[in-house]
Formats: C-alpha cells, sequence, structure tokens
C-alpha cells in the first residue's frame, strides 16, 4: 500500500467520523478509495466501534416504502425470482428473457423503488438477463424464501404481504404474468373461416402459487379456467374476450 503523509490519514478519519462517505474523502483528498476504506476500518477497530452496514429495509426500520413497486417485485420473485443468501452473499435475482427489455428495466426499477440503497446490477446469462440487488434484507421482504424449489415448499403471504397484494392486486398480476405468464393469440377454424382471439396463461408448478394468481384474479373480477395439459394442472387461462380486454388494460404483454 502506498505511504501517505500522515496528516492526510488523519484528515480522512476526521471527514470519515463526520460522516462522508469512502469515495467522497477519497476524491477530495486524492487518496484510492480502497486506501480510505482500510483507514476507516482501522480506526474502527482502534476505537472498538462495531460496523453496522446501513440499510433501507422497511421490515427492520419500520420506514414508508413504495408497496405498489413491492406487489409487482412480488409477483416477479415468486415467478423467476430467487434470493441467495449465505455468508458474504445476499442477493435477489430476477431472470429476465433478452427478448423484452422493457421487462428488465421493470424489474431493475421495482428493486430500487422498494429499497434504493443496495447496489443493483445486470448480467447476461444465455437468453436471459439476471437483475441482481445485492442486499441481505431481501429475505425481510421475502420470508417466503428458504432452502430447495419454490415448488417444493410451501408458500404463504405473511398477513402485511397480503395487505399489499389487496391494496395493489393488478401490480402483482403484473408481476406473476411478467415472469411465469404471458399473453398469446389463439385460433381456431369455423366454417372453413380462421378465428384469432387472444388470451393470457399463467404457468406455475407451484399449486400454492398458482393459488395466490387465481384468488387475486378473482378478488378484480377476471374469471379463469385451468388447463390440465399432459395430466397436470399447472396452466392458468384467460380467455373471455371482456376479462382479456381488463387484462390488456392493466397488464398488457411483455415487452
Amino acid at each position: 500500500m502506498e505511504q501517505h503523509n500522515p496528516s492526510v490519514r488523519e484528515s480522512a478519519l476526521l471527514l470519515l467520523r463526520g460522516g462522508m462517505g469512502n469515495a467522497e474523502v477519497a476524491e477530495r483528498l486524492g487518496v484510492p478509495r480502497g486506501t480510505v476504506g482500510w483507514w476507516r476500518h482501522e480506526d474502527r477497530k482502534r476505537r472498538g466501534e462495531t460496523y453496522v452496514r446501513p440499510t433501507d429495509c422497511p421490515v427492520c426500520t419500520g420506514r414508508a416504502f413504495d408497496r405498489a413497486a413491492y406487489a409487482y417485485l412480488l409477483g416477479l420473485y415468486l415467478g423467476d425470482g430467487h434470493i441467495i443468501s449465505k455468508y458474504k452473499q445476499h442477493h435477489l435475482s430476477v431472470f429476465c428473457g433478452t427478448a423484452w427489455p422493457g421487462l428488465i428495466d421493470a424489474a431493475e426499477e421495482a428493486m430500487r423503488r422498494v429499497m434504493p440503497m443496495p447496489r443493483v446490477s445486470r448480467r447476461q446469462r444465455g437468453g436471459c438477463v439476471e437483475v441482481k440487488s445485492y442486499t441481505q434484507h431481501w429475505t425481510c421482504l421475502f420470508p417466503q424464501h428458504g432452502p430447495g424449489k419454490k415448488n417444493e415448499r410451501r408458500i404463504v403471504l405473511e398477513g402485511w404481504q397480503q395487505e399489499v397484494v389487496d391494496a395493489h392486486p393488478w401490480e402483482f398480476i403484473r408481476g406473476l404474468i411478467h415472469s411465469d405468464g404471458c399473453r398469446t393469440t389463439n385460433w381456431t377454424v369455423r366454417n372453413g373461416k380462421r378465428y384469432e382471439y387472444p388470451r393470457y396463461f399463467f404457468t406455475n408448478t407451484s399449486e400454492d402459487i398458482r393459488r395466490l394468481c387465481t384468488d387475486t384474479l378473482t378478488k378484480v373480477g377476471v374469471r379463469w379456467t385451468v388447463l390440465a395439459r399432459g395430466g397436470e394442472p399447472y396452466n392458468v387461462s384467460v380467455a373471455r374476450k371482456g376479462c382479456v380486454a381488463l387484462m390488456d388494460l392493466h397488464v398488457g404483454a411483455k415487452h
């Protein structure tokens, strides 16, 4: 490590103790950020100060948060999301197809609106983009996290989560459809003439997650059916013209 004048170090520590961040101190004094971080660490150690990482977690701090954005993000998480939570590795990931850049942007925006403080990044993985937000506090907001696959464990919303979904049902439905659903066009032939009609699908192997979807659809007045393909009732279908129009108004196709 490059040696610096002791007076520079003392100036840095005074600024850090005053609440200034590492990057700002490094820029002001012309010192590498890593050096400033090391000085901060040694200063805390010498003074016996225990470092507590700052957080804007709504559950831990009790602060108000964007509930509509959370309802959408909850839908994304239950569909194509997962949480890694282990020593020095904590993040929420949502996987989005590269064919839908609007969905990628929406996932990142939802993460930032729910918890602005954690760092967010994107990682290209084959035909999809992994949107990641780094903090251990996503397990506070998604207590459904646990070992194994979501479709292999019980998925039940906590009371406060259900209140959010009840207040913002369309955002929740939109998150589910944007993760594990689609808007598609079917066709049939009647009297020798081809007819096309749009419909929505939500496909998930978890009975609990499908029930959350269908219960919420029912609450907003959308009629649905279950299509059992290969003997498995994994597909929730919305095909009635009026219901599709309502879904178009509030959900829309991925883009």
